[in-house]
C-alpha cells in the first residue's frame, strides 16, 4: 500500500487515475456501471479520451461534494474519530483507490454517494447492487481495510442512509480477475469510433404533386417532375446499410416514399373527384404509386434484413473469440480438460438498438466468460499440478480426472489421497489372502503325502588293518584326518571341522571323575 500526496480533482491526481485502474472504474470494467460501458471505459484507458463534463454535470459533482462534506461531519461524530481524504495505491502500484475518508489507524474507510431514493433503498435492505459494492471491495483490499461505512445522503441527518460493508468472501478474487483480463483486452484495443446516436441527414422533398382537370377535360400536371424526381430519390437510396447512420437514413427514406405514396393516391382521388374518367392519368398514377410502394416495402425488408444480419454478425464475432479463448487455455492444460463455460450472447444482444451498444452487450459478456474461463483453467492447472505429485504412479485410478480436477483444490487433493489409500489397503488385503491360501495349500499338501522312505544304511568304511609291528610314536595329524575320511567318506574339511569343535574339556573332566 502507498498513500499519494495528491489532492482529489487537482492535475495530479488526474494524472495518477489515468496511469492506475481506479476503484470507481470497477463497476464499468465489470459491466456492472449505470454510467459507463465497458467498451467506453476501454476506450478511454486506451487513448487517454476524457469526456467533456458540461455544466449540469458539473453542478452535480459540486453538490455531490457539499453533501459528502457534511456527512463527513455527521459519521465522524458516530465514530468518535476524524476521518481524512486520501488515494492509495496497491503494492504492485496496478489499483489505485480515492477515499473521502480514512481513520488514523487505517481499519475504516467512508465513502459518500449524494443521495437518491433507490441507493437509499438498497442500503437499508443492507443489498448492495453491483454497480455499487465493486468499488468498495477494491477500496478495501488496496488500503487493507476492514470495513467501509457506506453513506447516501444529501449532507443531513434527515436524508441520510448509511452501512458498513466488509468484504465479501469470493468478490475480491472476481473482480482481480476482471482487472486480469480487462489488462489483455487494453494491450489489444482497436480503437473504433464510436459516434453519437444517428440522426437521419435531410431529405430533399419531393415536389408538391398537383394534378387538375378543367371544364375541357385538359390534363394539367407535374406528374413528369415528380416521376424524374421520384426515380432520382430511389436511386440515391443506401440499400446495403452498415452502421447506425446508413439504417437512419434508410428508415428516414421509407417514411419519404410511404408519404409519396400517399400523395399520389390522394392525388388521383383529387382528379377523379373533378372528371368521371382520365385513363392515362390512372395508368401513371398507378405506375408511380406502384414504385414508391414496392421500393419501400423493398427497403423495409431490405433494413430489417440488414440489422439481422449485423446483429448475428457481432454475435458470431463474440462465439468465435470464446471459442478461440478456450482453444488457447487447453493449449496451455496441454490437453482438452476446459469443460463448457456458459455464455449468453443472444441474451445480453436483446433490447439493443444500436450498433454501438449490441458491440458493447457482446464484448461485456465475452469479458466476463473468459474470466470465468480463466478462474476454470487455473483450477485446473493447480489440480494437474497436484495429480502428478501426489499420484503419478497411480494414474489408472483417475480415469474421470477431466471431471473431478474441476473441484476446489482442498477437495480434489482430499480424493485423490484417499482413492490412493483405498487402492493400497485394498492391494495389501489381497496379498494378504494369496500369501495365507498359498500356506493353506501348503499346509493341506504335508498332510495327506505319505511319510519318506527310510534311507539305506550306508555300508560301514573298511577299516585299516592294524599295522604287524608295534608303533611307538603316536599317529600324525594328516593320518587322523585320512582315517575320518576314509571311514565316514566326508571331505578332509569337514573332518578338521568336527576335531576343531571336539570338547576336550568337557571329557577331560568326565574322564577324571571316573
Amino acid at each position: 500500500m502507498k498513500i499519494l500526496s495528491v489532492k482529489q480533482g487537482e492535475p495530479a491526481w488526474h494524472a495518477a487515475r489515468a496511469k492506475h485502474f481506479c476503484a470507481s472504474e470497477a463497476a464499468a470494467m465489470m459491466g456492472a456501471s449505470k454510467y459507463m460501458t465497458r467498451d467506453e471505459l476501454l476506450r478511454q484507458k486506451a487513448t487517454g479520451y476524457v469526456p467533456t463534463v458540461d455544466a449540469f454535470k458539473q453542478s452535480l459533482f459540486d453538490k455531490g461534494h457539499a453533501a459528502e462534506a457534511a456527512a463527513r461531519v455527521i459519521i465522524e461524530a458516530e465514530l468518535g474519530a476524524e476521518l481524512y481524504p486520501a488515494t492509495i495505491t496497491d503494492d504492485e502500484g496496478r489499483l489505485l483507490a480515492s477515499f473521502d475518508g480514512l481513520t488514523m489507524d487505517g481499519r475504516t474507510g467512508y465513502e459518500h454517494k449524494l443521495w437518491n431514493s433507490d441507493l437509499a433503498a438498497q442500503i437499508r435492505a443492507g443489498e448492495l447492487g453491483a454497480a455499487y459494492y465493486w468499488q468498495l471491495e477494491q477500496q478495501i483490499h488496496t488500503a487493507g481495510l476492514k470495513r467501509v461505512i457506506f453513506v447516501c445522503s444529501d449532507g443531513t441527518h434527515e436524508q441520510m442512509e448509511r452501512m458498513e460493508y466488509e468484504p465479501v468472501p469470493g468478490r475480491i478474487e472476481q473482480l482481480l480477475a476482471g482487472w486480469k483480463q480487462f489488462e489483455k483486452d487494453l494491450a489489444a484495443y482497436q480503437h473504433v469510433e464510436v459516434l453519437p446516436p444517428p440522426v437521419a441527414e435531410p431529405v430533399m422533398a419531393l415536389p408538391a404533386l398537383s394534378i387538375q382537370v378543367n371544364g375541357a377535360i385538359s390534363l394539367i400536371s407535374n406528374l413528369d417532375i415528380f416521376g424524374s424526381k421520384l426515380r432520382a430519390f430511389i436511386d440515391g437510396i443506401d440499400k446495403n446499410p452498415s452502421d447506425d447512420q446508413a439504417f437512419a437514413n434508410a428508415e428516414s427514406a421509407v417514411k419519404t416514399l410511404k408519404a409519396a405514396q400517399d400523395a399520389l393516391e390522394a392525388a388521383e382521388q383529387s382528379a377523379l373527384g373533378q372528371t368521371a374518367s382520365i385513363d392515362e392519368l390512372r395508368r401513371t398514377v398507378a405506375m408511380y404509386s406502384d414504385l414508391a410502394r414496392t421500393t419501400r416495402l423493398t427497403l423495409e425488408k431490405l433494413v430489417e434484413a440488414r440489422k439481422q444480419t449485423i446483429r448475428e454478425e457481432i454475435r458470431r464475432g463474440g462465439v468465435d473469440a470464446f471459442a478461440e479463448h478456450i482453444a488457447t487455455l487447453n493449449t496451455r492444460l496441454r490437453k482438452a480438460w476446459m469443460p463448457a463455460i456458459p455464455v449468453d450472447f443472444a441474451g445480453v444482444m436483446k433490447g439493443k438498438k444500436t450498433i454501438a451498444s449490441l458491440r458493447d452487450a457482446v464484448n461485456t459478456e465475452l469479458a466476463r466468460a473468459k474470466i470465468e474461463a480463466n478462474a476454470v483453467a487455473d483450477r485446473i492447472e493447480i489440480n494437474l499440478n497436484t495429480l502428478r505429485e501426489l499420484a503419478n504412479d497411480y494414474a489408472f485410478l483417475f480415469a474421470d480426472a477431466a471431471q473431478i480436477v474441476q473441484k476446489a483444490n482442498d477437495d480434489f487433493t482430499m480424493l485423490v489421497k484417499a482413492r490412493i489409500a483405498e487402492h493400497k489397503a485394498a492391494e495389501q488385503k489381497r496379498l494378504d489372502a494369496e500369501r495365507e491360501k498359498i500356506r493353506i495349500e501348503e499346509a493341506a499338501k504335508v498332510a495327506v503325502a505319505p511319510p519318506p522312505p527310510a534311507p539305506a544304511p550306508m555300508p560301514a568304511p573298511p577299516v585299516p588293518a592294524a599295522p604287524a609291528h608295534t608303533r611307538n610314536t603316536p599317529p600324525t595329524d594328516a593320518e587322523i584326518v585320512g582315517v575320518l575320511v576314509a571311514h565316514y567318506r566326508v571331505s578332509d574339511v569337514t573332518v578338521v571341522a568336527w576335531l576343531v569343535g571336539m570338547n576336550f574339556k568337557t571329557k577331560g573332566r568326565s574322564k577324571k571323575a571316573a
